[in-house]
C-alpha cells in the first residue's frame, strides 16, 4: 500500500516535469488568477474599512428646544437605546455643545469674541443616534416622526443625512456583489484551467494508460498521478501568488 503510494507520487512528478511547456502555461494562468483573486481580496478589506469609517460618520441628530428638561432627554435616551435598530445614542448637554463649538473654533477670534459678548448659551442640547446598519436609519426617522415626545424636538438631521446615508448603501451594495461575483467568476476559472489542464494530460497519455489497464493496474493507481499532478499544479501556483 506504501509503495503504491510512493509510485503514485513518482509518477505525478514525473507527468508534471514531462509536460513542462504545458506544465508552465498552467500555472501562469493559476497564478494569474489567483493574483487578481488575491488583490480583490485585499480590494474588498480596504473597501469595507472605507465604509465602515463613512458608517461610524453619519448618524442622526435630535436637537431640542431649550425649554426641554436634561431629564425628559435622558429617558428618550434609554427609550431609543431598546430600539433593535439603534447600536449606540450619545448625549450632548447644553454646555458640552458649547465646550465643543469653542474647541473646534479656538482659533477664530471673531467667533471667540462673539461668544464672549453673549449672555447666554445659544446651542441646543442633542441626542446623537446611530444604527446597526444604515438601511435602519430610515426605520429610526419613521420611528422618531410618529412618537408622543415629537413636540420636544427643534430639528432632526435625518432629511439633510438621507441622500448621504442612500449613496451608502447603494455603494456598499454594490461593492459587496461585485466583489463576490469577481471572486466566485477567478475561483471557476482556476478550478476549470487545472481540470482541462489535467484532462489534456490524460489524452495525451492515453496509450500509456491502455498498457497499464492491459497489465492490470487499478483504477486509483491509474488516476493517483494525475491528481498528484493537480495537487502540485495548486500547491505551485500558491506559493507563486504568495511570493509575487
Amino acid at each position: 500500500m506504501f509503495t503504491n503510494l510512493l509510485r503514485i507520487i513518482k509518477y505525478g512528478f514525473l507527468a508534471f516535469k514531462r509536460n513542462d511547456w504545458l506544465s508552465t502555461a498552467t500555472l501562469s494562468i493559476i497564478v494569474l488568477a489567483l493574483l487578481v483573486f488575491e488583490g480583490l481580496m485585499i480590494f474588498n478589506v480596504l473597501t469595507k474599512t472605507a465604509l465602515d469609517s463613512l458608517k461610524d460618520k453619519i448618524d442622526i441628530s435630535i436637537y431640542f428646544k431649550i425649554s426641554t428638561p436634561e431629564d425628559d432627554i435622558l429617558n428618550i435616551q434609554k427609550s431609543l437605546g431598546t430600539l433593535t435598530e439603534v447600536k449606540s445614542v450619545d448625549y450632548v448637554s447644553r454646555d458640552r455643545a458649547l465646550e465643543i463649538f469653542k474647541e473646534k473654533h479656538k482659533d477664530d477670534a471673531a467667533i471667540s469674541q462673539s461668544l464672549e459678548e453673549l449672555n447666554s448659551n445659544p446651542l441646543l442640547a442633542s441626542l446623537n443616534i446611530k444604527a446597526n446598519d444604515p438601511n435602519e436609519y430610515a426605520i429610526i426617522a419613521d420611528y422618531l416622526d410618529k412618537a408622543d415626545f415629537k413636540t420636544m424636538f427643534e430639528k432632526v438631521t435625518y432629511a439633510q443625512n438621507a441622500v448621504v446615508i442612500d449613496r451608502l448603501n447603494k455603494i456598499i451594495g454594490v461593492a459587496e456583489k461585485g466583489g463576490f461575483i469577481l471572486i466566485t467568476f477567478l475561483t471557476f476559472v482556476a478550478v476549470l484551467v487545472t481540470f482541462n489542464t489535467i484532462r489534456l494530460a490524460i489524452y495525451s497519455s492515453r496509450e500509456e494508460i491502455g498498457i497499464m489497464r492491459f497489465v492490470g493496474a487499478s483504477n486509483s493507481f491509474i488516476r493517483g498521478p494525475y491528481i498528484v499532478e493537480g495537487i502540485i499544479y495548486g500547491f505551485l501556483a500558491a506559493i507563486l501568488s504568495i511570493a509575487l
